[in-house]
Order: C-alpha cells, then structure tokens, then sequence
C-alpha cells in the first residue's frame, strides 16, 4: 500500500490486476483516473470492481469485450475508456517465461481480433481509446520494440480504413530491464528505451499519415527494482563436497525469481562489505527444495552465522510473488527515508497463516 501511495506523489498511473490489486489502490487513495487494470481471465468480480473504480480497462480477449458491453448498457452513466491489447508476433530477447508478444503468447488479441473488437464497440458506442500491447519483461534492447511497433501502426491504419477509428493513446508497455548482478553493468540507460520508442512512433505515425496518439509507457522495474533491498540472516555455513553453502533465513518463499525462470542476482554482506572475496558460494534458503537457491557461485568473503547478507535491487517481482511455502511467514518491510526508518509492513505470525482456516468440526 505504501508503494501505491508513494506513486501518486509522483503523478503516476497504477497498473492494477484483478480486484485485490484494485481494492489495494482504493484503500491507498489513488483516484479512478490514474488506475489503468490489465489480466488475461479476467473474473466477473474483477470486471465489476474494475468498472467501479478504473479510469482504463485493457481488454485480453473477445469474451471479456462481450462481457464489458453488457455492463455498459446496464450502467450507461459512467464506464471507463476501453483499450485493446494486442499480439504483434514478435518477441524480445528474454527468457521464455517473461516473453509475452509473441504470436502464440496467451496475451491479448490478434491483429484480426482487434478489428473486431473495435467493430464491437462502436457497436455498443463503448469508449474505445487505446491500443496496448507488451513484448516481454526485463529485455535490455529496445530494437524488438521497432517491429512490433510497425506491426501495430500498420494495424491502426487498417482500423482507420475499416472503421474510421484511431487511437487516442498507444501503450508498448513495459519491460525495461535492469542491472540485476555485475556482468549486467554497465546497463543502457531508460532514456535510451524512451527515445527509441519515441522516436519510431513519430515516424510510423507519420509514414502512415496517422495522427500522432499519447504516448503511455509502464516503467515499473526500472523504477523501484533499485529502491528495494534485500536482507538475510546467514543461519548456517557448510561445505559440501564441491562447494561452500551460506544458509540463510530466507529464499523462495519471500523471491521465487532464481528458481522459476534462473533469474541471477548479486549479494554483500551488511558489514565491512568490501571485505576480501576468496571464494565462491552458493547463498540458499531453508525450504524443501534443492532449488530453493538464490545466487550460485558468487564469490563471497568468509561468513559466520548470524552476519547480514544484502541482495540489491529486490524492490520489483520479489515479495508480491512470495508464498508460505513451508509454513514461512513473510518478512517485516522498513521504508528508508533521509535516515528515516519507518516500518510499512509487519512480518508476518502464525496466527496470520491459520487465520483464514476453519478447521474439521467434530
């Protein structure tokens, strides 16, 4: 919640999944007008609390587009603006798991969906003003964003010439990467990405003769992997037959990342960081997994039990995927301020794991 009301310090837009995401953003005070949602299967409920506090809702799919019709003829006095999201077909260099524009990808419509999704709604007269699509997360080079982008603009002239209708505002998403661990460094700055995406919308737009759409991008990683870190307690020092374990009290119940699609990481420790690094060492968490790994071979100075351990930029993709696998109760979060400490999130207590259970009744 403190992240949602920091945003709008900022003046910017949330991207909210689903109703709890929404009911997050309400609770934090962020107005109807800076709340754009996204999902692939979006539930009725998620539909409804969307119309009810969304200023933008991008459509997925040709059924939740008949179901959003039906909702505006029965509240016709106020309805958010619709965008559609569509599949260019063409893919980022990233791993598999984060690819999401390519033609197969479960997101969003097809090129011949989106004429009929726009058909639909001037059927309906539902406030269509967008178009939305997303390559993939964590990519480091702009240029596959080019294609897609031609892709689209040649789409929008289609849309034009069949049905009259251009879009107010274009959205390529997100997905700018970040430096998650030294040989990432040093990393192209988002200006480059901003200017990149900038600049070949003007010219597509105009070689085509298309006006010229807001431009609407969704920063997230690049904007508060950084801000966020990361510390462990060392519980344990062990040597295996090839290698030496630093065990901490944390690992893929709080950052699933390293173990669902190898996403690397760096670490320090807390004190005398800059310490002499001999060896390497493979930094991993107390559950039942062998994969329950955080950073492989890292080199790192000798630890004792009871150090602290830092991993950088764990600001994004880290917590808000974390699990109670194991029976782990999630970590206290701090905001740190101009020395300011300030605590935004308790850890989590057993009676918070049991608090939703019922039990076997006699």
């Amino acid at each position: 919640m403190a992240a949602a009301q920091w945003s709008q310090r900022h003046d910017l837009w949330l991207d909210c999944t689903g109703a709890g995401e929404l009911g997050v953003a309400a609770v934090a005070g962020v107005p109807s007008h800076r709340v754009l949602v996204h999902g692939v299967n979006k539930s009725p409920d998620d539909l409804e609390a969307a119309v009810a506090q969304a200023g933008v809702i991008v459509v997925d799919n040709l059924t939740e587009l008949a179901r959003l019709a039906e909702m505006a003829r029965e509240q016709p006095t106020r309805f958010p603006d619709l965008w559609l999201r569509i599949r260019p077909g063409v893919a980022v260099e990233t791993h598999s798991y984060r690819q999401t524009g390519q033609q197969d990808s479960k997101f969003g419509l097809s090129l011949d969906e989106a004429l009929e999704a726009v058909a639909l709604c001037q059927q309906h007269q539902i406030s269509l003003t967008g178009i939305h699509f997303h390559q993939g997360s964590h990519f480091h080079d702009p240029a596959p964003i080019g294609p897609a982008l031609d892709i689209v603009l040649d789409t929008v002239a289609r849309l034009r010439s069949q049905h009259g209708w251009t879009p107010q505002v274009i959205s390529p998403g997100g997905g700018w990467g970040v430096a998650y661990h030294e040989d990432e460094l040093p990393h192209p700055p988002i200006a480059d990405y901003v200017k990149f995406v900038a600049e070949r919308l003007v010219a597509g737009c105009l070689a085509r003769g298309l006006p010229l759409p807001r431009l609407q991008l969704e920063p997230g990683r690049s904007l508060v992997a950084r801000a966020g870190v990361a510390v462990y307690t060392v519980g344990a020092v062990k040597q295996s037959a090839t290698r030496r374990w630093l065990l901490l009290d944390g690992g893929m119940s709080d950052n699933i990342r390293p173990a669902l699609y190898g996403a690397r990481y760096s670490a320090l420790p807390v004190v005398d960081p800059l310490r002499e690094a001999p060896t390497p060492a493979w930094l991993a968490g107390p559950y039942c997994e062998s994969g329950d790994v955080l950073i492989e071979e890292l080199p790192m100075p000798q630890m004792a039990a009871g150090e602290l351990v830092a991993i950088p930029a764990s600001g994004a993709y880290h917590l808000n995927m974390s699990s109670n696998y194991n029976g782990a109760r999630r970590p206290a979060v701090l905001w740190l301020k101009e020395g300011q400490v300030r605590l935004i999130q308790r850890r989590e207590t057993v009676e918070d794991l049991v608090a939703r259970d019922y039990g076997l009744s006699e």
